[in-house]
């Protein structure tokens, strides 16, 4: 109904009416317990207001059935709350399995977004209409934020960690975009747009992307020129773990806990790698801290994310 307006942005997203759902049912839920209170708290003064100076009120022992529905019927009602909420929640950390994966660094006071396939952008994020979209975070100097309202998406974006938020858009067309926690003295220029396409304009809009190639082939040049070949090699020979195959695997630490290796851990492994080193090997890796930028670290973590575990030979 009021769709459009500045406190009711359009509905852009396909989590935006569930959101919006629960909120109004707590917004209702909250005016109308309001004035039922106040609404009592009126009748009962007017009704049993007393009329002379020297009465005295009846004395009241309590009644079993109102004590229960007082007790009941609110536990039924934070329970829905908590019902729906919870469910609202999950569907929203719970990205597809077939997302559109872009990188996002916050910096005091843009927004650098990384496409996979090489095309980067600042303060303007295109995406594809009705594809899920995956965007993986980090800032490079203070907590920032990135709120679209549109999609009713909201999450920190955090130093020296990966955040994760998802979003499938259901409208074409610009939807502003915000850092909505307080990051210095340009924190309210810190804005842009998601520019939400057609998938064949989206499409072709990428054909002109970087021409240096991938975010993976960036990462797999960097790779090379860190030397990072001579001890991670394919044939098991390097001093260092085989990562064709690793990503998303479980590995075994020196210290005897078990983690999964994720854009987290391969981002830590890089800047320190004496933090967690895999079992059978030495803390001997040299640290990047400082050595290589955020967007540096994203083609080496493509670059990983991209290789695939050779192939068995069979002997006989």
């Amino acid at each position: 109904m009021w769709s459009g307006t500045p406190l009711f942005p359009d509905q852009a997203s396909a989590m935006a009416s569930r959101v919006d759902a629960l909120y109004f049912f707590l917004v209702g839920l909250t005016l109308f317990f309001s004035l039922l209170i106040a609404g009592l708290i009126v009748y009962y003064a007017v009704r049993f207001h007393r009329q002379h100076p020297d009465a005295i009120g009846t004395t009241i022992h309590g009644g079993t059935i109102l004590e229960i529905m007082w007790s009941v019927i609110p536990l039924l009602i934070t329970m829905v709350i908590f019902v729906w909420g919870a469910s609202v929640f999950v569907a929203m950390a719970r990205p597809p399995d077939d997302t559109l994966n872009i990188y996002v660094v916050g910096k005091q006071w843009m927004w650098k977004f990384q496409h996979l396939d090489g095309q980067r952008e600042i303060n303007e994020l295109h995406v594809p209409l009705g594809r899920p979209v995956k965007l993986i975070m980090t800032s490079e100097d203070v907590i920032h934020d990135l709120f679209v309202p549109a999609f009713r998406m909201k999450a920190d974006v955090i130093p020296g960690r990966y955040t994760n938020i998802w979003f499938q858009p259901t409208k074409p067309g610009r939807h502003h975009l915000f850092c909505a926690e307080y990051c210095g003295t340009r924190h309210s220029g810190m804005i842009g747009e998601v520019v939400v396409m057609g998938p064949t304009e989206y499409q072709t809009w990428l054909s002109g992307g970087a021409p240096e190639g991938s975010l993976a082939s960036t990462g797999a040049k960097l790779f090379q020129d860190l030397a990072c070949n001579t001890c991670h090699r394919p044939d098991a020979q390097g001093r260092g773990p085989v990562l064709e195959g690793l990503f998303g695997k479980s590995v075994q630490l020196l210290s005897g806990e078990t983690v999964t290796v994720d854009e987290a851990y391969v981002r830590e492994s890089i800047l320190t790698p004496a933090a967690k080193v895999t079992a059978g090997f030495q803390p001997i890796m040299p640290a990047f801290q400082g050595l290589v930028s955020e967007e540096q670290l994203l083609g080496l973590i493509e670059y990983v994310k991209s290789l695939q575990a050779l192939p068995q030979v069979q002997t006989r």
